[in-house]
């Protein structure tokens, strides 16, 4: 695996791996202005990728980051699909719409949609808590569903990847497999609902990873670093964040830890999107996974709960298909 820097930055990732971008299709969600999404899909075009799929929400917002892909490079193909991760039946129409736009070919899929510490208890479209919804349980069907393009992906020569944009905010708390939702809002917590959610996007990477890697699929999750400019956390104060270690410490018995080695406590704009693409690109890594990565490179997870268990991978894995409604067996 390549060693870099912790201050590498998205152009230095893409421009160390030029060769895993070129002629290859990316689907990218949640990839509007400002977003880590964008970042991404903005330096991979420099690459020569054939195909740039961005499945967001709201087209106003993609509009400008498609604009940006064509000014990069007229050639490469770009294109934008309305999805809505908290409705399943937009997730199942979108996936349709991802295979025939793809030819059912899908080389690198980033799932880096999501939504953070929301105030209050919602609940999306089939009733589940939006924070898991969003982060996790449309991302799971999504991937799914799209999972035959993958494997024909996982037959060129680098196989086929899928990243799983998480935080360090999985520490916060475990899945909680006995009452995701909160016992329907009454002890809701926004924190622990952040950190349930990524956590379970960990897990999710496992899980896939275990099933699929045998024929050529191979899922990362990893924390991008902490960032002030996307719009992420654009509904909170500073004031916000006060609670996220007392809450880490009730829910856990451990400690939060912001960072690993020498990780700057932020990342610029230009540095956020790199250690996804490392994860996404870097040829070495792919035998080492399942794994977790953080500061651009593969580390354990600081909490027990995000360590690989297989039990642990499992339970979530049935949760999962439990809150979609369908089973995924391969």
């Amino acid at each position: 695996m390549a060693v870099f820097a912790s201050t590498v930055t998205s152009e230095q990732a893409v421009a160390a791996f030029a060769p895993q971008v070129k002629g290859r299709t990316f689907v990218i969600t949640g990839a509007g202005r400002s977003s880590i999404g964008s970042s991404i899909a903005i330096e991979l075009a420099k690459a020569s990728p054939a195909h740039l799929l961005i499945a967001s929400r709201t087209a106003a917002n993609v509009h400008p980051v498609i604009t940006a892909i064509r000014e990069q490079d007229p050639s490469v193909k770009a294109t934008f699909i309305q999805l809505d991760l908290s409705n399943h039946d937009s997730v199942c129409r979108a996936a349709q719409e991802i295979l025939a736009a793809t030819k059912s070919k899908i080389d690198v899929l980033i799932n880096s949609a999501g939504n953070m510490a929301l105030k209050k208890y919602t609940l999306d479209k089939q009733g589940i808590e939006m924070q898991m919804s969003v982060n996790h349980v449309g991302h799971f069907l999504l991937t799914n569903l799209l999972t035959p393009a993958l494997l024909t992906g996982a037959k060129s020569p680098y196989g086929a990847r899928v990243i799983n944009l998480t935080s360090v905010g999985y520490q916060i708390s475990p899945v909680r497999f006995d009452d995701v939702s909160f016992s329907d809002g009454k002890t809701y917590d926004m924190w622990t609902g952040y950190g349930q959610a990524k956590t379970a996007q960990i897990l999710f990477a496992y899980g896939l990873t275990d099933r699929l890697k045998d024929r050529g699929v191979v899922a990362f999750a990893c924390h991008p670093g902490s960032n002030l400019d996307t719009k992420l956390g654009s509904h909170l104060v500073m004031d916000d964040y006060s609670d996220v270690l007392s809450t880490t410490t009730r829910n856990t018995g451990q400690e939060f830890s912001f960072t690993v080695g020498d990780e700057p406590r932020f990342k610029t704009y230009e540095q956020i999107g790199a250690t996804p693409l490392i994860a996404a690109l870097d040829p070495d890594l792919a035998g080492r996974g399942p794994a977790y990565l953080q500061n651009g490179e593969v580390v354990e997870p600081v909490a027990r709960h995000a360590v690989y268990d297989k039990g642990e991978v499992d339970r979530c894995w049935r949760l999962s298909e439990e809150l979609v409604g369908q089973k995924f067996e391969y």
